[in-house]
């Protein structure tokens, strides 16, 4: 039998809980075969610690051992530090599929696209490194740049379970009936009384014996033919619709404010010198 994992990371607990009861109200995958964990609570308590203590905890230790030291491991266990963890032990290739199909379903998040919008995020917090500079009112001939970043949207399309239908046949009996003519013989013995003279013929039939006369009848004979009476097919079409998906992105925005060097000078002179009268 061969034994496959199937892990599904998500954003919120209660849409980890929906996905472990569909698994086993759907394809009856027990609890047995279900782990559901969330390391975001355990992650508080790395925030003093390290970095290598960090990479060594136990949920980038779970991730290496699937994937190994790679950045497929790192990608999940960034992930799965900010949410909630659901992995399945399945049986089979079939079951397997069938779970990661409802962990889809069931919101499980991209992990690609998961680490493609930390590392924008971590860019977008990251200060600038000539920022410094620039506050600090340096002159001369060299050039200052502010980075300007701006988030992309980027929308795709997923397919989900919308519903359905099932089929079932089952042999129901139904009572019916036919009308038919029959025949049946009957048979009559008529005893005459005559009074004549015997012939040969009569002479002939002047001996023992036995006559057998069979009375026939018709009765029903019922005979059933299977036949084809009607057909029940079930057809797909697809049809498309127009969906407007809204969103927010950020972007970088600077302000700037040219500076009067010579009236800063004035106006600090001015403060300095109380006596000096001012014009109003």
């Amino acid at each position: 039998m061969e034994r496959q994992t199937v892990i599904g990371i998500f954003n919120e607990g209660i849409d980890a809980q929906a996905a472990v009861q569909k698994l086993e109200s759907t394809h009856h995958i027990g609890r047995d075969k279900v782990d559901i964990a969330n390391p975001a609570s355990a992650s508080a308590k790395h925030v003093g610690s390290s970095t290598s203590d960090r990479n060594n905890d136990s949920v980038s230790g779970f991730f290496g051992s699937l994937f190994g030291q790679n950045d497929e491991a790192s990608k999940h266990t960034q992930a799965a530090r900010k949410g909630w963890v659901v992995t399945v032990h399945a049986d089979s290739r079939q079951e397997a599929e069938q779970a990661a199909a409802v962990l889809d379903s069931c919101g499980a998040v991209d992990i690609d696209e998961h680490a493609t919008q930390s590392n924008m995020q971590a860019g977008m917090n990251r200060p600038p490194q000539d920022t410094t500079q620039t506050r600090t009112g340096q002159t001369g001939d060299a050039n200052q740049t502010i980075p300007i970043m701006e988030e992309r949207m980027n929308v795709g399309k997923r397919e989900v379970e919308r519903g359905g239908v099932r089929m079932r046949s089952r042999i129901v009996e139904r009572p019916v009936e036919e009308h038919l003519r029959l025949r049946e013989e009957h048979l009559d013995i008529e005893r005459n009384q005559v009074n004549r003279p015997a012939t040969d013929r009569d002479f002939q039939n002047f001996k023992e014996g036995e006559i057998n006369i069979t009375e026939r009848a018709e009765v029903p004979v019922v005979n059933k033919e299977a036949r084809v009476v009607e057909e029940v097919k079930v057809s797909k079409h697809t049809e498309e619709r127009d969906e407007t998906v809204r969103g927010t992105v950020r972007k970088t925005d600077v302000d700037i404010d040219k500076l009067d060097r010579d009236r800063d000078q004035e106006l600090r002179n001015r403060g300095n010198n109380p006596g000096t009268p001012r014009n109003i």
